[in-house]
This record gives C-alpha cells, sequence and structure tokens, in this order.
C-alpha cells in the first residue's frame, strides 16, 4: 500500500511542475508585449547589448508606414518661374483708339443759371483784366473800387429776370483811363457772369473753359 508520505511527496512535485510552468507562461507572455529581440546576456548576469540597427520592430497589431528615400537627388531640378510670353503669330493686334485732339468746348461757369438766350464769349477771349477780376470774384476780394461786389438792379432788362440782389457788379480795368471805365462783370448768385464793355449797353454770358 501506497504510505502517506509518498502521496504527499507526489503532490508537491506536481505543484512545483505547475508553478514552474506558469511562470514559463509569464516571462513569455512579458517577452512578447516588450518586443525586445536581443539576448540579455548569458546566466542572467550579461549586459544588455544595444540595438544600434535602423529599422524598427514593429509593433503587433501596427500597420507599417512606408519607408522614405533618405537620399536626396543629384540632378538640378528644371526651373518652374515662367518665361516671357511668346506673341501667337496667329492673333490679330489690338486695335489702339485714335487720340482725341479736339479742345474742349467752352461750358458756362459752375452752376451757372439755365441758358440765358445772351450771345456767349469764352473766357479765353476776355482781357487779361477781366480774368483779373473774376479772380478777385472767385477769391472774394479785396477789390479795387468801392462800388464792386454792389447789388445790380438789372435796370436795363437784358439779364434774365431775378429777384433783387441776385446780381452784383464788379469793375474791369481799362487801361490809360482816369476813371472805372465802361467795362464791367456782372455775377450771379449761381455762379453765371456776364460781360459788358459798353456800361450796361449790351450783356455776354461768359463761356469758362472746363
Amino acid at each position: 500500500m501506497v504510505t502517506m508520505s509518498a502521496v504527499t511527496g507526489r503532490s508537491r512535485a506536481l505543484l512545483i511542475g505547475v508553478l514552474v510552468l506558469c511562470a514559463a507562461v509569464v516571462l513569455g507572455l512579458l517577452a512578447l508585449q516588450s518586443g525586445s529581440g536581443g539576448p540579455s546576456g548569458q546566466g542572467g548576469a550579461g549586459t544588455a547589448t544595444t540595438v544600434t540597427g535602423t529599422a524598427d520592430v514593429p509593433t503587433p497589431g501596427a500597420t507599417a508606414s512606408p519607408a522614405l528615400p533618405t537620399r536626396m537627388p543629384t540632378g538640378t531640378p528644371e526651373s518652374t518661374t515662367p518665361g516671357p510670353a511668346t506673341p501667337d503669330p496667329t492673333s490679330e493686334p489690338a486695335t489702339r483708339a485714335p487720340a482725341t485732339t479736339q479742345a474742349p468746348e467752352p461750358t458756362p461757369a459752375a452752376g451757372h443759371t439755365p441758358s440765358s438766350g445772351l450771345p456767349t464769349i469764352a473766357e479765353s477771349d476776355l482781357p487779361p483784366e477781366a480774368w483779373d477780376t473774376m479772380q478777385l470774384i472767385y477769391d472774394g476780394g479785396p477789390f479795387p473800387y468801392r462800388q464792386d461786389d454792389s447789388t445790380f438792379f438789372n435796370r436795363e432788362g437784358i439779364l434774365p429776370d431775378q429777384r433783387r440782389g441776385y446780381y452784383r457788379e464788379y469793375t474791369v480795368e481799362t487801361p490809360g483811363s482816369h476813371d472805372r471805365g465802361a467795362r464791367r462783370i456782372v455775377a450771379g448768385e449761381d455762379g453765371d457772369l456776364y460781360w459788358t464793355d459798353d456800361h450796361y449797353d449790351s450783356f455776354r454770358q461768359i463761356m469758362e473753359m472746363q
């Protein structure tokens, strides 16, 4: 008959074998998880060898990425700068519009009243003294005579009818004259200008060049 001591010894041996097997399985799983492919040295006392290779150890379940080239091309790249455009011999040349050389037509002063129906005179046809008077009108003076910038009542009725105070008169110097002379410019509030060289007997509307 088998003694109690023999049964106990077999149980211990079986238990030790199971523990050793479990330890081996655990070590194998740890080795797979760490991904280390190099030996750890003989007898468990050696120094771990450093891997100097450039190849990466793939991780289980990971998708390998394509390798990138490590050498730069030695050829000279072609220039991408566009060169001068080559004219198309089949295309028709653009037609350039002829330059306009016609002088602009004189127009009444800015802000003038509707056409007065009077004869007109271009600003360029006025005497230089009239230009000086017009400049004083634009500048607001000072005027050489006390009668200048006074109300013109249009008693002759030649100019278009307007309310009292609409027109103002200004002296145009006459070379060699010892008084104000007969030349005047009458200005309307809307910017219309009228020229007389016979002391209000006749008027012409001044047309300024634009």
